[in-house]
């Protein structure tokens, strides 16, 4: 039952998180917000509704080690996974503007988490930082845009809803959000529990691919199409958004505990977006053999990790 709880989880809040995107964006047209700003917002932060609830949720429920395994397994998987193999199916163009200020504001920000947590907590004064951190990146994004230097922004078209549609899809989308995470946490902690596996290792794995499902998605069609750039900046934009905006909101909601995540995942972290970041100067490309590299990268964390259990 556990596993059926998270297999219904997992599939409410993807569908979910489409649902309250595309309701949001509807509404957003309909208000006369400029596309290039709901491509910087609304559909950003949509492909990160998935992380944003389910560690909302376990932090509520008293398992912070899966609300901040979820984000760092998230962003892990986005930059050693996600990047290497979408970089080996086709090798990825980055744009200057993402190699020149996407990654080094995802590289301090997970510096930034990593020294926040060496005391063993998300404390609300280290969550406040983080939100602002965020609306600082936000601030900074929505200016590029308004001088017409940001790029990799989803271009947004859906048909002409009504404000009552709009505002249905997001009503329903925030509920199957809700109940989603709800399912796949419990279900993801009974699983961790009889397995005798920590909280931390089930965030940092099932729960962390789970969530990331919707940047897989994006980014292997963008690829596929030849939009290389906008894949490569939808998974870098998103590891940001995760650090600074999901921790940032949960930990004011309610501070977190830290007991299980170890230097080790901290430091695989802050290595994994450094290591991409080394590889994008390169021709501003990532080659199919550096995409091997990311790849097995991630292989052998995920083996350390199961190493880690037995």
């Amino acid at each position: 039952m556990s596993v059926l709880f998270i297999l219904i989880g997992a599939v409410l809040v993807l569908w979910g998180a489409d649902r309250l995107t595309d309701g949001a964006t509807a509404l957003a047209q309909r208000l006369g917000v400029p596309q290039i700003v709901i491509g910087l917002t609304v559909v950003a932060m949509g492909t990160s509704m998935p992380e944003f609830f389910v560690s909302l949720m376990s932090a509520i429920k008293g398992t912070s080690d899966i609300a901040v395994g979820n984000v760092l397994g998230s962003n892990t998987f986005n930059t050693l996974a996600i990047v290497g193999i979408t970089a080996m199916v086709a090798p990825m163009t980055i744009s200057k503007n993402t190699v020149r200020k996407d990654m080094p504001f995802s590289v301090v920000a997970s510096l930034a988490l990593l020294l926040m947590c060496i005391d063993g907590e998300v404390s609300r004064w280290d969550a406040a930082i983080l939100f602002v951190g965020f609306m600082v990146f936000l601030g900074y994004t929505l200016y590029l845009a308004r001088k017409g230097v940001a790029q990799n922004v989803e271009v947004v078209k859906l048909e002409n809803m009504s404000y009552w549609k709009a505002c249905g899809l997001m009503l329903l989308g925030l509920a199957c959000l809700v109940l989603g995470s709800h399912l796949f946490v419990d279900g993801a902690t009974e699983v961790a529990r009889s397995l005798g596996i920590p909280d931390a290792v089930i965030g940092l794995t099932i729960v962390a691919l789970g969530t990331s499902l919707p940047e897989l998605a994006t980014s292997v069609v963008a690829a596929r199409k030849g939009q290389s750039a906008i894949a490569i900046g939808n998974v870098i934009g998103s590891n940001v958004f995760n650090i600074l905006m999901i921790l940032g909101i949960t930990g004011l909601v309610l501070p977190m505990d830290i007991h299980s995540i170890t230097s080790v995942d901290f430091a695989v972290l802050l290595g994994s977006i450094t290591l991409l970041w080394l590889f994008c100067y390169t021709k501003y490309t990532v080659e199919k053999w550096e995409g091997g590299v990311l790849t097995l990268a991630y292989v052998v964390y995920v083996g350390w990790l199961v190493y880690r259990v037995l």
